[in-house]
């Protein structure tokens, strides 16, 4: 197949690349934003101007060191160039003269034909102190106020000094410049002083304030980025001081000096007792003591096929599944501390297993209308944990601060969401969708987008007696729809198990074995078990190789790039996965990086390096996906959210995926089934343009159409010319559609002859949500270019963005919630609510940070708190009984709303599939709707929050179902006033009357 060559890629740096993907491997840690402490800039250039160019040797180890260099518009020098002198321990330095020029070319070299060129491109050096260190330029001076490491550095400090710590383990800088002015003095020059390496994770510098006995201060990276107490400073004193995370400590102890190790072992736990539950077993035991704080459990099981398993937990109880039926096991827990100090071991618990329960059946897809089932979205490892056993950190457990918050990553799971589908049938909603469930493998992969085995369940999800196929069923039984997150568009960064899983350079050194685990055949990672010799259920030993594999296809395998971890540990190319460095076969895997969002290249290049990007017009990898997600189709889910659908182009969806969905659906399940499973994808155009930044062809509506003329039979080249076709035609040459208004007060049989097959979500109203008033009307601006916008899917916020591409989670306040609701509920689509949107759970948070802060902080964090206690649903909104926190979250004013919005939307057909129009309607938020099949003529008409005037209706009897109001209308008019924030009037011609009881917005 013919290579695709994409539109604006863009040119890649090495040091950016490494450091992006250092950075998903939590190597690099987040820097602050860019601020100033000062208003003091450096002068420009100016004849004479010199530049000071300062080099760091450690990690080179010359015998000499030069400089070559040509000024801006000049010559260079003469090869090897002019000998640098030491300036301070681990530095050289060499000023030159640059005349007019405003800065310098440079390189460096040992005079015997070893050079650092900057990977080729040479630096781009400025004027005044430049550090180059490790590939990293600064305006710095690491050696200002003498030529070796301050006189008085340690914790005493002297009359009329101060010594400072600063502590760089949150900000994850090489530089750091100490900036000051004595209490009475002047300010240094930016960027100040440069501060010393005093120990891991802490610089120090020791100044001298004459008479003063304190002085502002502020730091920074000599490159732009400071820390200036959020524009305050610092006041530091006399004596010594550290500064760690905005807080001054002074007279402060020296975080450096050496502590006294702990070598006291935890007291050993007691009364150990193991229960077995079919092919579970539940552990449990008193907490130990210690003379710190105990950290973790180390877990010994024996007995069984597997042996020896160790397992490591931070509570005192451990639920282990899927044993071996019939048989006996023996469990010993110690107690471990920070230090790594161990008890002795507990005495032995025994517990035999029974039998293992019966594997679920096959399910077959409920098949009704999706527009009757409003939405509940939850993120399956955050909702509910049902069984600790499967809960797993991680290797960015303790990085991301989960681990101070007994929060894996993983803890929510499938029994937890079995247990709980009736507290979302309570509040009325009859379709779940779920996150991804295959088997992902990343750093921080709980999300389930980082797919790695497209054929398994994560076992991370699983437990005896509720596995996915059984959390179908249950929902079935219980009248709820499960909708499957699906990703066709990438795979983890570790490639896609049985399509191609690359290996990756790695040196088990003592820089480097602390992250790579020793290779061990006889163990296959699932993501649950642990690898004995690891301890780790994150085991890597299998995507690594030191020695070069056989057909590695990476370039310049192993060889030392310039660039270093913040812990100065060197990184090497084909260390981590890159789009670019050769590793991934072209007929799988495109290789290129995104560079334009709204290009063509957005569809044929990595977003990032945890998504290696499918190859989509691969015939191998379109076999792939699609015999995986046939397994999830046989299994009876009704329908898939697709996951970064804007990424492929739409002829690969139209021709290959979408058609496969379709053909299995009906091979297994039926003609009904297939025309109800519910496909809809995510097309991310987050603007408020009708028509993405003028894009057609990244516009969600675009997706809802088949192609418009016949394209080449290769799928590569369908893509590209229909890619440049649709953007020549433009916007105004797509097709339109009435499928979802009516004709007058008339429904009609909508026209699907030209649909694809994929429904959107409703990008354009999830932007304007900030107000109700906005989203209404922008959304139905953009209906008339949908196939038919009665089947989008409408949702206020979901795991990714708020309104207008908000990073937190919705926070406009509870009637605004209502509101929103209001209209989700009785306007065209599918209402959908993101888990715990109910009550307003972690409103303002940030979404989603990876693993720089903990979970819990953010609108990911657990929400099965909220749950504990029991609930049982008779129907939909209807809770019979419910006891604890649950029944706590269930009282909250938004769930008694959304309740009651289900509950009108279920009794009047007109909101749930009807279509709608505004015509002969003065009113901010308001329309009618009609719905006619059968012995069925369901109209309603519809005010929220505002007033509104109806002309030229139906005459005959209306019932508003909130009140229950009538009016008889005789002249086609109806005048309502209006019903408050977040209240609504639905006037149904013959209508039942009052539906539900009065609540707090429905009254």
């Amino acid at each position: 197949m013919k290579e695709r060559t994409p539109r604006n890629r863009p040119l890649r740096r090495l040091l950016a690349a490494v450091t992006a993907m250092a950075g998903a491997l939590g190597l690099l840690a987040a820097l602050p934003a860019a601020s100033s402490s000062r208003t003091d800039t450096v002068p420009a250039a100016a004849a004479g101007s010199t530049a000071t160019v300062i080099y760091y040797t450690k990690t080179k180890n010359w015998a000499a060191y030069n400089l070559h260099y040509a000024p801006d518009g000049g010559s260079w020098t003469t090869v090897p160039g002019a000998a640098m002198e030491a300036a301070c321990t681990d530095w050289v330095k060499k000023t030159v003269t640059l005349g007019a020029a405003g800065g310098l070319q440079a390189t460096f070299n040992n005079g015997s034909g070893t050079w650092d060129n900057n990977a080729g491109r040479n630096y781009d050096l400025g004027t005044g102190a430049i550090t180059v260190k490790d590939g990293v330029v600064a305006h710095s001076d690491p050696c200002a106020g003498g030529t070796g490491p301050d006189p008085s550095p340690g914790p005493t400090g002297g009359a009329g000094t101060a010594t400072v710590y600063y502590s760089t383990a949150s900000v994850g800088w090489t530089t750091t410049n100490l900036h000051y002015m004595p209490a009475g003095g002047a300010w240094t020059a930016v960027p100040g002083v440069g501060m010393e390496a005093a120990c891991t994770g802490w610089t120090r510098r020791t100044v001298d304030l004459g008479a003063a006995t304190s002085m502002k201060a502020a730091f920074n990276n000599g490159n732009g980025t400071w820390d200036n107490n959020n524009g305050a400073d610092y006041t530091l004193a006399t004596g010594v001081s550290t500064v760690k995370d905005r807080v001054v400590t002074k007279n402060a102890a020296d975080p450096c000096a050496a502590e006294a190790p702990d070598t006291e072992a935890p007291t050993v736990p007691a009364k150990v007792t193991a229960r077995a539950d079919g092919v579970a077993v539940v552990l449990t035991w008193e907490p130990s003591t210690d003379d710190e704080a105990v950290t973790r459990y180390q877990v010994t099981r024996t007995g069984g096929s597997r042996g020896t398993v160790v397992t490591d937990v931070s509570s005192t109880v451990l639920s282990v599944a899927d044993l071996e039926e019939r048989t006996a096991y023996t469990f010993t827990v110690r107690a471990a501390d920070a230090a790594g100090n161990l008890s002795a071991a507990s005495a032995p618990a025994s517990a035999t297993t029974g039998d293992e329960p019966p594997a679920a059946a096959q399910g077959k897809p409920l098949g009704t209308d999706p527009r009757k089932d409003p939405i509940y979205f939850v993120l399956t490892a955050r909702f509910n944990d049902g069984d600790s056993s499967n809960n797993r950190g991680g290797s960015q457990h303790e990085r991301s601060g989960n681990a101070a918050n007994n929060d894996p990553m993983f803890r929510g799971d499938f029994k937890g969401l079995i247990n709980k589908l009736d507290y979302i049938k309570g509040l009325g909603m009859s379709a779940v969708w779920i996150t991804p469930v295959v088997l992902n493998r990343s750093d921080y992969d709980y999300h389930g987008y980082h797919g790695w085995d497209f054929y398994r369940v994560d076992r991370r999800l699983e437990s005896a007696g509720a596995s996915y196929q059984d959390l179908i069923n249950a929902a079935h039984a219980k009248g709820m729809k499960i909708y499957q997150d699906v990703v066709y568009n990438h795979s983890s960064r570790w490639g896609a198990k049985g399509l191609f899983t690359p290996k990756h350079y790695g040196v088990r050194d003592a820089q480097w074995s602390w992250y790579y685990d020793e290779p061990n055949s006889s163990f296959e990672y699932d993501g649950l078990s642990v690898e004995p010799k690891s301890g780790k259920s994150y085991y890597n030993g299998d995507l690594w190789s030191t020695a070069e594999p056989t057909g590695n296809t990476c370039v310049n395998w192993g060889l030392p790039t310039p660039s270093t971890s913040p812990e100065g540990h060197r990184i090497y190319n084909c260390q981590w996965p890159n789009a670019t460095s050769g590793a991934w076969p072209k007929d799988v895997y495109h290789t290129c990086w995104l560079g334009n969002w709204e290009g063509e290249d957005s569809r044929s290049c990595w977003l990032h390096d945890d998504l290696a990007d499918f190859d989509t017009e691969s015939a191998k990898a379109q076999n792939y996906l699609i015999g995986a997600y046939d397994k999830y189709i046989d299994m009876g889910v009704d329908g898939f959210r697709v996951d970064t659908a804007v990424h492929i182009p739409r002829t690969t969806w139209n021709r290959r995926f979408l058609p496969a969905i379709q053909e299995r659906v009906t091979q297994q399940h039926g003609a009904e089934a297939a025309k109800n499973f519910f496909v809809f994808g995510e097309v991310g155009a987050f603007v408020n343009d009708k028509w993405n930044r003028g894009s057609v062809n990244h516009s969600a509506q675009f997706f809802t159409w088949k192609e418009r003329k016949e394209y080449s039979a290769d799928d590569a080249e369908a893509a590209l010319e229909m890619y440049e076709y649709e953007n020549s035609a433009g916007t105004a040459a797509q097709p339109t559609s009435a499928n979802a208004f009516l004709a007058g007060n008339d429904y009609h049989a909508p026209d699907h002859s030209r649909f694809s097959g994929m429904n959107i979500i409703d990008m354009r109203m999830h932007m304007n949500f900030g107000d109700a008033a906005n989203a209404f009307h922008n959304g139905k601006d953009s209906d008339d270019s949908t196939n038919d916008a009665t089947y989008n899917v409408v949702y206020v916020d979901s795991h990714d963005y708020g309104p207008n591409k908000s990073g937190e989670r919705y926070t406009g306040g509870t009637d605004a919630w209502a509101e929103n609701m209001s209209l989700m509920w009785t306007f065209r689509g599918i209402p959908t609510l993101y888990y715990g949107s109910e009550i307003e759970f972690r409103k303002g948070r940030k979404i989603d940070c990876g693993p720089t802060c903990p979970l819990a902080t953010t609108g990911r964090a657990y929400y099965g708190d909220h749950l504990q206690g029991d609930v049982k649903a008779s129907g939909f909104g209807k809770v019979d009984s419910a006891t604890g926190a649950v029944a706590t979250t269930l009282a909250q004013p938004l769930v008694k709303h959304v309740q009651r919005l289900n509950e009108i939307r279920r009794a009047v057909p007109a909101l749930q599939t009807g279509q709608y129009s505004t015509e002969g309607i003065s009113g901010e938020i308001a329309y009618k709707r009609r719905w006619t099949a059968g012995g069925t003529d369901s109209f309603a008409l519809v005010t929220v929050t505002h007033a509104a005037a109806y002309t030229g209706i139906p005459n005959g009897t209306y019932r508003d179902a909130v009140t229950g109001d009538t009016r008889v209308v005789t002249d086609g008019k109806l005048t309502v006033s209006a019903p408050g924030k977040g209240n609504l009037r639905v006037y149904v011609l013959n209508g039942p009357g009052k539906i539900g009881t009065a609540e707090t917005y429905l009254k």
